[in-house]
């Protein structure tokens, strides 16, 4: 799953947008109308509202004053500093949830066997969900759900960004194989070591993929 869990008209909203900004159905400095949106679900603008605030306070789109609301556009500096603080949480999860890891290591086999399918076959949806779904399995198993919430809130921004640096195709498996090695390194129990990887993998392949 991507996102966190729906529990209420808002957080359905929410996720309903945030999808459609990450397949391309509203693109980067696209203007979304909270009447148009409503209509097309079939609901009050109230919480199409509320999802556009809730998005905008975590930087996905912008409001602008008598213009209303658009899909903001990203920088390769913003980008750099989201994946610089989602490898930081990462390190710390790996390092929590190495103890504990045994109880959740038949998932975390799965989603890597399910991304290295999508990689194999090029769906950059599929291997984003499955490769997400890995990294949360992580962050669980430490066991801190502070860091959990911070880690889902910094995840929903850096999956927009990258997403609209678009991952290239080609170079799925490539980054597929590099999770491997944190997989190894939590079976054996080597929390520090698949904390260095973590690190190292969202810097290289979440900023310095191609764009």
């Amino acid at each position: 799953m991507a996102f966190k869990r729906v529990t209420s008209t808002r957080e359905q909203i929410t996720q309903v947008i945030m999808e459609r900004i990450l397949d391309g159905t509203y693109k980067p400095g696209e203007r979304l109308i909270e009447m148009q949106i409503a209509g097309e679900l079939g609901i009050s603008q109230a919480p199409v509202r509320e999802a556009l605030r809730y998005l905008e306070a975590m930087r996905i789109v912008e409001t602008q004053p008598y213009k209303g609301t658009y899909v903001r556009e990203v920088t390769d500096r913003e980008l750099a500093e989201s994946s610089q603080v989602r490898a930081a949480l990462e390190k710390l999860g790996a390092q929590l949830a190495a103890p504990h890891i045994k109880d959740h290591i038949e998932r975390l086999e799965l989603e890597a066997k399910l991304f290295m399918k999508a990689a194999k076959a090029k769906d950059v949806q599929q291997y984003s969900q499955h490769d997400i779904e890995f990294h949360r399995i992580i962050i669980e198993a430490s066991g801190n759900q502070l860091l959990l919430s911070i880690w889902e809130n910094v995840v929903l921004e850096s999956r927009f960004m990258r997403t609209l640096h678009r991952i290239g195709e080609e170079q799925l498996e490539e980054f597929g194989q590099a999770h491997l090695p944190v997989l190894e390194a939590l079976k054996s129990g080597n929390g520090a070591n698949a904390g260095e990887l973590l690190d190292s993998l969202i810097c290289k392949y979440h900023f310095m993929g191609p764009k």
